[in-house]
This record gives C-alpha cells, sequence and structure tokens, in this order.
C-alpha cells in the first residue's frame, strides 16, 4: 500500500511573492506525496512476551496481524507468554534454526515482566585494563570496556540478546520496541501485579526499564521506537480501560481495541525505517 500525505503552503508565506501567490497555491493545494511502503510482502519476525503470543492473551486478534493487514508484511511469530528478555535470546536462536536467513526484519518488544520480577537493572559494560597500540606503533594501557554477559540482570539479558541477534543477523533490520505502561493485573491469587505507579521489589519503577531499552538502540546501533509515548495507552485511568482485557482483572494486556492502537502507532513509525538492506 501506499501512504499519502498531503503537503500545503502557508497562506502568509504564498502572500509573499506578489503575482504568483494565486499560481502557486493552485499547483500545491493539492500536491500529494506518495511514500512508498518498505515493508509490504516482507517477512518480519517478532519477538516478546505475553502481547506478542500468538495465543492471544487478552485478545482476539494481536498487533501483529493488525500489521500484516496494515503494511502487508508477512509475521513470523516467536513471543511467548511470560517470558523475559532472557526468553528473547532462546527465541532469536529458534528463529536462526527455523528460518535461517529468510527474514527481512526482526521486531523486539519485551521488559515489561523484567520489571514484575525485580530483575536488576545492572550495568551495560565490564571494564578491564588492557594494552592497545597506539600512535608511534608503542603499547599503552586503557581502561576498555567489553559488553556485560551477565544473564541476572536487564542490561546483561539486553546485551546477550542483541549479541547473537547482530552477529547471526548482520544484514538484517533490528527494532527494539519499549513495553507499554501497565496498570493492575489479578490473575490468581499467587499471581498479584500492581499497577505501575509502585516500584517493583528492588524499588523500581518500570520507567527504569523503559529507558533502558531505549540506551540499548545506542549501545547496539539498532532503532528504537517508544511504544510507551507513541500509543497514547494510559490504563491508570478508567476512561482508558476500553483498551485493555478486563477493567476490573487485567489491565496489562492490550484487548483487540488497544492491540489495533499499537499497530496503527507502529505503522506510521516503521514507515520511517527500511525493512531490508537489499
Amino acid at each position: 500500500m501506499n501512504t499519502k500525505v498531503t503537503a500545503c503552503l502557508l497562506a502568509g508565506m504564498m502572500a509573499a511573492a506578489p503575482g504568483t501567490a494565486g499560481v502557486a497555491a493552485q499547483e500545491t493545494a493539492a500536491n500529494e506525496v506518495l511514500l512508498p511502503n518498505p515493508w509490504k510482502e516482507k517477512r518480519v519476525a517478532f519477538l516478546g512476551d505475553s502481547i506478542t503470543d500468538k495465543v492471544h492473551v487478552g485478545t482476539a486478534k494481536n498487533y501483529w496481524q493488525y500489521l500484516e493487514e496494515l503494511l502487508g508484511l508477512t509475521p513470523l511469530v516467536y513471543g511467548i507468554n511470560g517470558n523475559q528478555w532472557n526468553g528473547i535470546l532462546k527465541q532469536a536462536q529458534r528463529l536462526k534454526e527455523e528460518v535461517g536467513d529468510e527474514v527481512d526484519a526482526i521486531l523486539v518488544f519485551a521488559g515489561t515482566n523484567d520489571y514484575n520480577a525485580g530483575i536488576p537493572l545492572g550495568e551495560w559494560y565490564d571494564y578491564s585494563y588492557q594494552d592497545t597500540t597506539v600512535k608511534g606503533g608503542g603499547k599503552e594501557g586503557r581502561k576498555k570496556r567489553t559488553a556485560s554477559q551477565d544473564p541476572d540482570t536487564f542490561r546483561g539479558r539486553i546485551n546477550l540478546a542483541l549479541d547473537y541477534l547482530k552477529r547471526n543477523f548482520p544484514t538484517k533490520q533490528i527494532i527494539l520496541l519499549t513495553p507499554i505502561h501497565r496498570a493492575q493485573a489479578h490473575f490468581s491469587i499467587n499471581n498479584i501485579q500492581p499497577e505501575e505507579a509502585f516500584p517493583n521489589k528492588l524499588g523500581l519503577y518500570v520507567d527504569e526499564y523503559v529507558q533502558a531499552v531505549k540506551e540499548a538502540a545506542n549501545v547496539w546501533a539498532v532503532p528504537v521506537i517508544d511504544l510507551n509515548s507513541v500509543c497514547g495507552l494510559f490504563p491508570m485511568m478508567d476512561e482508558h480501560a476500553r483498551y485493555f482485557h478486563k477493567a476490573d482483572t487485567d489491565r496489562l494486556h492490550p484487548n483487540a481495541e488497544g492491540h489495533y492502537r499499537m499497530a496503527k502507532s507502529l505503522m506510521y513509525q516503521l514507515l520511517a525505517f527500511p525493512a531490508d538492506f537489499d
């Protein structure tokens, strides 16, 4: 599909050119710029948690199904209910085993379960002193950083997953999505999750996990779409309960209307990125 964007000039700017304003207005009043859809017929892998899982947790239709309709892409879905970022690595490995290089782009949408589980944020890098060659050919000891491989921290888990993705899919588009806002969820007496107004057991708010996903974009040279802000879902307000599974017991999982809003927001964001680099 093509997305049509209508562009018009301000009347004040037109008036600045006497004698030509009328002609210019006629030429630009219906000026249309056609933006190509780079995602049409592309094979796109979706890695994530329950919001991505094909079992449709809390919804009759997922955002990737709407994207299939809106952009004409072919979804390859690997999201698993309850997965944290350490599960993303396993999903990526399964993707490689099953499709090899027959994928154009990979979207990763995870992090909310790491917050809920109280996974420490950790650090992006470990540091050590090593010799390096400097001007003149001599050696000099300098502080060197390497990506943390700690599987028990949030940043370490992101590093492990993206290290694998960047090595095994070096020519593919990889895009991260930040976790969306979350309110209370009461699934059972042993699975009660407070709304994001409360910190997790480590005293960390979900915002800090969202920020870490944003940081990963620069650490690993991958685009990030801040779905936390651009989709507009805000389940702490009763007025937004319409977008979630159950107003009284599940404002964590978007319903079909919520997934459509996510998908439509993602559509316009994705049109700004190439789906492949062929």
